[in-house]
């Protein structure tokens, strides 16, 4: 992976693809309104799929047939999968309240601070209410590749800076360290090392940005369990597919999709086979770079919506199909086939994380 490695982290430490434009949360075209909350609430529990006749407005205003999604299915046995096209602080807490999931005790949002100066992280504003109906702290570790949040005081300052110690408390997990927990069933790790208050915390809300990504192709909830919630020494394990703790260099590539994946189960498993953990990908400023990135290449596609399921696996797939019918996708699609970044579904649903196949509940419906 060398010398692409080397170029794909200088993203990651503020680097830029392309020139930035300022970034705004929410589109003009998805005014927050109460009515959407309320209507995204009464569907909790909603068993109703899609058919396959009709089609997916999404938040740009395309429509996408539901028939070319290629892994949703109609099989009862199938993970659901929320989709709503708003992009509003009530449409996220309606989709997340269509989960029907229930946290118990000290609860974790996991969700990333963002790298400065301009990168495209999921803003305060869209998430504080959220956050605070769960009564959450958002928790982050640090990176392992420089940047203004490699060192703890620093990534301090990037969260209150960027407006997130405003809304909720904020807790840096690997400030003292690691906390390596088992992999079970993994194809390259048989250990993971999350930040060291990992365990302190009884269920996690993990609400993830999705985007491209320069080393994984795209991230989305399962990169955010396995590298986001990785200490820095656990991304350097992770990035070398369980080589080194000291640095993320010189790992073969589908040796840290893999790896990806095993770090994704182990915290699944850890948090109670699953039940203790849910997951909410949202589908704006899509950008082929990820919010590691603190100057990223302007967008190309519209925003999508946001998407919700208690299956990471599931929830990304459905993503990517989403993308993969999306106007403007050449450029993340080819960022995503140049990484093999589809290896990653693929790993993490031969080790059981999840099931790419799911069924979709249409909540604009």
């Amino acid at each position: 992976m060398g010398a692409a490695l080397a170029a794909s982290l200088a993203g990651c430490a503020g680097g830029s693809s392309a020139a930035a434009t300022p970034q705004t949360q929410a589109t003009a075209d998805t005014a927050a309104t109460e009515e959407t909350s309320e209507e995204a609430a009464e569907q909790t529990g909603e068993t109703a799929v899609s058919a396959d006749t009709g089609t997916l407005t999404v938040n740009g205003g395309a429509e996408i047939p539901i028939s070319s999604l290629e892994y949703r299915t109609d099989s009862q046995d199938a993970p659901v999968v929320y989709f709503i096209s708003d992009i509003t602080p009530e449409a996220l807490v309606g989709i997340y309240e269509a989960l029907g999931w229930e946290p118990t005790g000290n609860v974790a949002v996991k969700m990333s601070t963002g790298e400065p100066p301009a990168s495209n992280y999921l803003r305060p504003e869209l998430v504080g209410n959220l956050v605070q109906s769960v009564d959450g702290t958002i928790v982050e570790c640090n990176t392992a590749y420089g940047g203004s949040r490699a060192e703890t005081a620093m990534h301090y300052q990037v969260a209150e800076d960027h407006g997130f110690t405003a809304i909720a408390d904020v807790q840096i997990q690997d400030e003292n360290g690691s906390m390596s927990i088992p992999v079970e069933g993994g194809t390259r790790l048989s250990e993971n090392l999350v930040g060291a208050a990992f365990g302190d915390y009884d269920s996690y809300l993990v609400l993830s940005h999705f985007k491209g990504h320069g080393m994984a192709g795209f991230g989305g909830a399962i990169k955010n369990i396995s590298i986001g919630l990785g200490s820095s020494e656990g991304k350097n394990w992770i990035h070398t597919g369980g080589t080194s703790r000291t640095s993320f260099m010189g790992g073969e590539q589908d040796a840290f999709l893999e790896a990806m994946g095993d770090a994704g189960k182990s915290v699944s498993d850890y948090l109670g086979n699953g039940e203790r953990i849910t997951y909410i990908n949202v589908m704006n400023r899509i950008s082929i770079d990820c919010d590691c990135s603190g100057n990223p290449a302007e967008p190309d596609i519209h925003d999508i919506g946001i998407l919700a399921s208690n299956d990471p696996v599931a929830l990304d797939q459905a993503c990517i199909d989403l993308v993969s019918h999306a106007e403007g996708n050449e450029s993340l699609m080819n960022r995503i086939s140049d990484r093999n970044g589809i290896h990653t579904l693929e790993n993490a649903e031969a080790i059981g994380l999840g099931s790419r196949s799911y069924q979709l509940v249409n909540m604009d419906n």
